[in-house]
């Protein structure tokens, strides 16, 4: 029978808020998880209920979701609609399906959970009010009977689609124990619960994995992804969003960590041959426990949610702003057109820069970028003496200036070339920096340079040596040179760091300080341009945590063609909140085509920027530079569409509007976003494969009323339609590549 907990006195446990890391983490690490002790609140008590019985199961309940602690440990979410309840949790029967337990000499331990023993506490705090439970647990085995744990759970009345869990393990015997690893929020999610169709499920997978692979894919057997966060990865990528979720029509579920610092760890997934989904977050200890320590996990969390991977990352994001992750407000600049000379490829000079600003000027674009390779070594970031000889770097952007030109310059924070390496046509030499300070560098266990993205050593951005110099580079690129942004490019993450000389409490330092550089970098840029853009481009995957509070636009990041433009600015739309400023990155990238080990790339689909809300770029060259260039040269034909493009998209400018998320991707067909501004309705649908597409969309969103519908890049009067308070209108169509509507009163 169940039945309410009793408050219980806020002397509860204290809890030792050591954070797992990495290998190496000692129990003098600096990063806390940040679990909170239980504070009595002074106010009317949470929202929440918690009932249990003495057997189990003990259940939080909110406005929105069910949590249920099941007898076995395992933690299933439910999602409460319309009085009905959904889960996607489906826990293995017959076998320990526990969601939080150790690893000890290679061995599992579970615990035993004392229901009979748990205690409700009022919670209030930076997530507002709220009910803790604290429930004490014993290990099943007696060789590690000395070990105790006690599982935390949280529900908060401002957030009823999340729980927050956290673990602390203490040695109670008198010898040492070392947790080798550390599992939480272990599930298995099976369709079949939410659907009555076969099986059919979608997943958000965070990690910085492998560039260009898909972040956002219907899952099928067989199928594994280990998404590692935090520290540099497999091929130089890293970082991450900590968050990955799951979805079908009807609900879905997400896990992750709302630690504010990019911890390393992992999130697996893998679909097994039934079509059941196991996911988990998985954590390296290595820590060793004296008599009476205790070691606690991060904050991780299960949500559940109606709809697609926009809900639980802009919950994700809601949650870390309370916590203190303060994204800032896109500079009023960050929304205009941008062109870039990548184009002309690594070896552009002013001439061809400057040669384009009438064109830029004719087709409505306010931004260019010198992109990669003007530079004589990463590190230095000194003009290249071939290309950019003298001052003519600095005499380049006077004159984008003097024709009322903004202009970014391409860079890439804290690799260094230290004589080790090359990238394309590049042979890496000992950049200035890497000899003057070499004490300065990232060092692997063994004392070798540590290696990130591009094969470059790096620079350790917990050094405050180190965070200066950036400081000064950033001073001289925007003041001294006059560039009015940065784009920070092929930024990933750092490699832990072993350094002695850097007395880090942790080799985490290094991957948590990282945001601190780019911080450096945003801050001292808009002290001296206010109306300045910073652009942060995380190649090919998934941004990090770290650093994405320290940018005013993002970038959907060498997008594989448009689907993938979509989808990334719907991510970024989450993250950064439905007004965020998101480069759909250059238009031909919208259209690719594999030769040899590289692409070509002659995309023309700005509907797939524009209609979603992201801010349009392109990097045409013109004049006719010859024929290397010839896929992406602005020809005739091509400038009357870019023309066309651009001109739609500086008159209605739906960037700067906000992004509703109305359409449930995967489900909702044809594939639909909304943006809503100066008080209309702006719709852009897409087909599921190449058109034509012939049938009704639903205009989602609309207040009851009469309204006019036009298809804006055709400039077609399509008539009006009638919405209700109950019902959606419907609109009969046929199109081949998009429909991109203006709905008004």
């Amino acid at each position: 029978m169940k039945r309410e907990l009793r408050n219980h006195p806020s002397s509860a446990i204290a809890i030792s808020l050591l954070v797992l890391l990495t290998v190496g983490l000692t129990l003098n690490t600096s990063c806390q998880s940040g679990v909170k002790k239980p504070t009595q609140p002074a106010s009317l008590p949470s929202a929440v209920r918690v009932l249990f019985n003495s057997g189990g199961p003990i259940i939080l309940q909110t406005s929105a979701a069910e949590f249920q602690v099941q007898p076995s440990g395992y933690i299933q979410a439910w999602l409460i609609k319309n009085g009905e309840h959904a889960t996607l949790d489906e826990p293995e029967q017959g076998k320990p399906m526990d969601s939080n337990y150790l690893l000890i000499s290679g061995k599992e331990v579970h615990f035993l959970l004392d229901f009979g023993a748990a205690k409700n506490l009022e919670a209030i705090g930076k997530l507002g009010r709220g009910k803790r439970v604290e429930i004490p647990a014993r290990p099943l085995g007696p060789s590690d009977a000395n070990l105790q744990a006690t599982l935390v759970l949280e529900a908060y009345d401002d957030f009823p689609n999340v729980a927050l869990t956290s673990v602390e393990y203490k040695n109670g015997g008198i010898g040492l124990i070392t947790l080798d690893q550390v599992v939480a929020q272990r599930h298995r999610f099976n369709s079949h619960l939410a659907n009555s169709a076969p099986y059919d499920m979608w997943s958000f997978q965070g990690s910085s994995y492998e560039w260009g692979k898909d972040d956002v894919l219907k899952l099928r057997a067989p199928f594994f992804q280990p998404n590692e966060m935090g520290a540099i990865g497999k091929g130089g990528f890293g970082g991450g969003i900590p968050l990955i979720a799951f979805w079908t029509g009807s609900v879905g579920e997400a896990i992750g960590h709302i630690e504010t610092l990019p911890l390393t760890l992992s999130l697996p997934v893998k679909v097994t041959s039934d079509s059941r989904v196991s996911a988990s977050m998985v954590m390296p200890a290595n820590v060793t426990l004296k008599p009476g320590e205790s070691f606690s996990t991060p904050r991780s969390f299960i949500s559940v949610f109606a709809g697609d991977y926009y809900e639980p990352l802009r919950l994700w994001s809601s949650v870390l702003a309370k916590e203190g992750w303060n994204l800032p407000k896109p500079s009023g600049e960050a929304y205009n057109v941008s062109w870039c000379g990548w184009g002309y490829e690594f070896n552009v000079t002013p001439a061809q820069m400057v040669d384009t600003i009438p064109k830029l000027k004719e087709l409505g674009i306010k931004w260019a970028t010198l992109d990669d390779r003007w530079f004589d070594t990463y590190g230095d970031w000194n003009p290249r003496s071939d290309t950019f000889p003298g001052n003519s770097i600095k005499k380049m952007v006077d004159e984008f200036h003097k024709q009322g030109e903004l202009v970014q310059l391409w860079w890439l924070p804290l690799g260094v070339e230290d004589g080790q390496g090359t990238y394309s046509s590049h042979r890496y030499v000992v950049s200035k920096v890497a000899q003057e300070h070499p004490d300065w560098l990232i060092l692997n266990k063994n004392g070798t340079h540590a290696r990130m993205t591009r094969g470059l050593a790096a620079l350790c951005p917990a050094l405050p040596e180190v965070q200066a110099y950036y400081k000064r580079l950033t001073e001289k690129f925007i003041r001294d040179w006059g560039f009015d942004g940065s784009k920070l490019d092929n930024i990933y993450t750092v490699p832990m760091c072993y350094n002695p000389r850097h007395h880090h409490r942790s080799p985490q330092d290094a991957v948590n300080a990282m945001g601190e550089v780019y911080k450096t970098i945003f801050q001292t840029t808009r002290a001296i341009k206010p109306e300045s853009v910073t652009q942060s481009c995380p190649c090919g995957t998934p941004p990090s945590l770290a650093w994405l509070p320290y940018m005013d636009q993002a970038v959907t990041a060498d997008p594989i063609g448009a689907v993938q433009v979509r989808r990334r600015i719907k991510m970024y739309k989450a993250l950064l909140g439905p007004e965020a400023a998101v480069y759909g990155d250059h238009v031909e990238l919208s259209a690719m085509t594999r030769v040899s080990k590289g692409w070509s790339e002659h995309g023309s689909d700005f509907a797939s920027t524009i209609g979603t809300g992201g801010v349009v770029g392109t990097k045409f060259v013109w004049p006719d530079p010859g024929p290397k260039f010839k896929p992406v040269l602005l020809t005739s034909e091509k400038e009357a569409h870019w023309k066309k493009w651009i001109g739609i998209y500086n008159n209605k400018m739906l960037s700067r509007g906000t992004f509703r998320n109305l359409y449930v991707y995967g489900y909702d067909v044809p594939e639909g976003y909304a943006i809503e501004k100066d008080g209309k309705m702006f719709y852009a649908f897409f087909p599921p494969a190449a058109g034509p597409w012939s049938g009704e969309v639903e205009l989602r969103g609309l207040k009851p009323g009469t309204y006019h519908i036009v298809n804006y890049d055709e400039n077609q009067d399509l008539g009006t339609v009638e919405a209700t308070a109950d019902k959606a209108p419907h609109l009969k169509t046929t199109f081949q590549e998009h429909l991109l509507l203006e709905v008004m009163k």
